[in-house]
């Protein structure tokens, strides 16, 4: 089986006269539409502006996935970081059409009078009043413009260095006897592994190596976040997370009701954590380096073959479409599979909307964790799947609602296994789940207090290592309580992750507590009548992209803006947390 994807669906190369005529057409559509912009006052100009900005998002999706995915799996590729930076600095020339088209429509008194002249707008109703409603927060032309160019030498910039710094990362590591230099991605895999010893040196080693490069990517957060906290205020929001609820769609009553479920529900994970420590011989709580230790001793690897096979059969489980998506990636070469130095750490699903497919990045070593997280991005892939007969400005879909169908394609999986396991096949799966489940609710509850610190802390000067390092420990010790043991955390996590270093994303973080919940919520909805919620489901996903958060929830009955709701997910968890406290419980017998 080939692990690595293929990109050719895109282009042949950078040098292909595809890839040079499609950059060509972009420049020019941005041209157009440049000048549609300074001349529109009418429903026809209305329409032609929103046909031409649905060519550019067809023509830019496939150059800039095509330099992004290149890089994302080889940060060495020169070629790739300079056409990115390019298509960046290319793409924010739209910047002053969109400030004008916004002026535009905030000058129109009665805007669905104007949509309703064309079928065509009438099928942009959600963004182009979206669009109208951004006017309170849009800056002058020439600001925005400013502000859009400086962030492709600021924030971007940032964020390139501390991919590049962290995917080149490699550290000296013993393991049996053997000593090798290898990638961070690679020694961080090595949480997972079944020996105690190897993931506490790995866990020691990781932290070590941090230490080479703590300092340039610091400065790479605090200029991020610098950036953000000026941009935000500029534009009139109140903080940061005011902009990215805002852009979330989302309200602060959800956000509020999630986080109130969440942090009652705090002492249950604990518990877990806690059993966890005691299955595997410690006297008090966990260390963080054995968060992700496998319990029980069904300690199954899987080849990646035998991985996939049990993703499909158990999507299959659900329905045909899913598992066939599934299997249409696996056959096409969709999916690049395996560590290796230059590689980005984690994994993600890139939706390529043109050609009506995806592609999914995975770190695939063979534990459950990973059969899991393949099954994770395949629900990505399949929710784009589900937008392919949207309009492609209708499939912006915000970062909540971006793990739904994720976070519904792990809980079938999981599900799905539970019911042929054995005992300990059961302890296994359960402590996978809840493994992430933790990592979900626990982590992302202590990210979100840490970024709301960073914030703050941002607001009135640039933090040293060491305060980034004390903010992390003191969000992780709220979230983890006495699961974790206080002594042993992980201070440079504000340094892997990824998300913080986007200023475009702001609290990438809650947007996973909100999936995995829901996801939940829809499984329970699922078990109660299967054949209405398949004829509906695809349509809820389908509609994410032009719908508030609170009108897509409400298709399938759903209040979030309840605490019930939240409470109600979150018991689904708990009883899994009960049943793994059982089952270890009689397995000590």
């Amino acid at each position: 089986m080939i692990k690595t994807w293929s990109l050719d669906e895109l282009y042949k190369s950078f040098d292909s006269a595809e890839y040079r005529a499609d950059y060509e057409l972009l420049e020019h559509l941005i041209k157009s539409l440049d000048s549609i912009s300074e001349t529109i006052q009418s429903d026809n100009s209305l329409e032609e502006y929103f046909k031409t900005l649905e060519k550019i998002q067809q023509t830019g999706v496939k150059l800039i996935s095509y330099s992004s995915l290149t890089f994302s799996v080889d940060t060495s590729h020169e070629k790739a970081l300079q056409w990115r930076s390019k298509l960046q600095q290319l793409l924010s020339k739209t910047t002053a059409s969109e400030t004008r088209l916004t002026v535009y429509l905030n000058s129109i008194q009665n805007i669905d009078a104007l949509i309703s002249k064309s079928e065509y707008l009438k099928s942009l109703t959600f963004i182009i009043r979206e669009q109208k409603n951004k006017s309170r927060y849009m800056l002058s032309e020439p600001e925005e413009l400013l502000l859009s160019e400086l962030s492709i030498t600021g924030s971007k910039s940032w964020n390139t260095l501390q991919s590049k710094l962290v995917s080149k990362l490699t550290a000296p590591i013993t393991i049996d006897g053997e000593t090798k230099e290898l990638p961070i991605t690679t020694i961080r895999n090595y949480a997972y592994d079944s020996s105690p010893e190897v993931r506490k040196m790995a866990y020691e080693t990781e932290l070590s190596a941090y230490k080479n490069i703590s300092e340039a990517v610091a400065m790479a957060l605090n200029s991020i976040k610098g950036e953000v906290i000026t941009t935000s205020k500029m534009r009139g929001y109140d903080s940061p997370l005011h902009m990215t609820l805002t852009e979330s769609r989302m309200t602060k009553g959800t956000l509020d009701a999630m986080m109130e479920a969440i942090e009652n529900s705090l002492p249950e994970f604990q518990k877990y954590l806690k059993k966890k420590s005691e299955v595997l011989g410690h006297k008090g709580s966990l260390p963080f380096y054995d968060l992700f230790a496998p319990v029980g001793s069904f300690s199954k690897q899987y080849s990646f073959e035998e991985g996939s096979r049990f993703v499909v059969d158990n999507f299959r489980s659900f329905s045909d479409k899913l598992a066939d998506v599934a299997q249409m990636a696996l056959d096409n070469h969709w999916i690049d599979v395996e560590p290796r130095q230059g590689k980005v750490s984690g994994a993600f699903c890139a939706s390529l909307h043109p050609l009506g497919q995806f592609r999914v990045m995975l770190n695939y070593t063979g534990n459950l964790s990973d059969v899991t997280t393949m099954a994770h991005e395949l629900g990505h892939g399949y929710h784009a799947i589900c937008t392919n007969d949207e309009h492609i400005l209708n499939t912006h879909y915000p970062m909540p609602l971006a793990e739904t169908a994720s976070t519904f394609c792990e809980t079938i999986v999981n599900n799905a296994a539970l019911k042929i396991a054995s005992v300990d096949e059961s302890i296994t799966i359960l402590e996978s789940s809840l493994q992430d489940a933790t990592q979900v609710i626990c982590d992302i509850f202590s990210r979100y207090t840490f970024e709301t610190n960073l914030f703050e802390n941002r607001s009135d000067h640039p933090l040293s290592v060491a305060e980034l390092n004390e903010l992390m420990m003191e969000a992780q010790k709220r979230a983890y309580g006495e699961g974790i043991d206080s002594d042993i955390l992980h201070p440079y996590m504000w340094l892997i992750k990824p998300h913080y270093y986007s200023a475009e994303r702001n609290f990438y973080n809650f947007p996973y507590a909100f999936g995995l919940l829901f996801a939940k919520g829809l499984y329970a909805k699922y078990l109660e009548n299967p054949e209405y919620f398949k004829a509906n489901y695809d349509n809820l996903l389908a509609v994410s992209g032009r719908l508030s958060i609170v009108d897509v929830c409400k298709t399938m009955s759903i209040d979030v803006e309840s605490v019930d709701f939240w409470d109600a997910s979150l018991s689904i968890i708990k009883k899994d947390i009960d049943l793994f406290i059982k089952l270890t419980s009689e397995e000590a017998l």
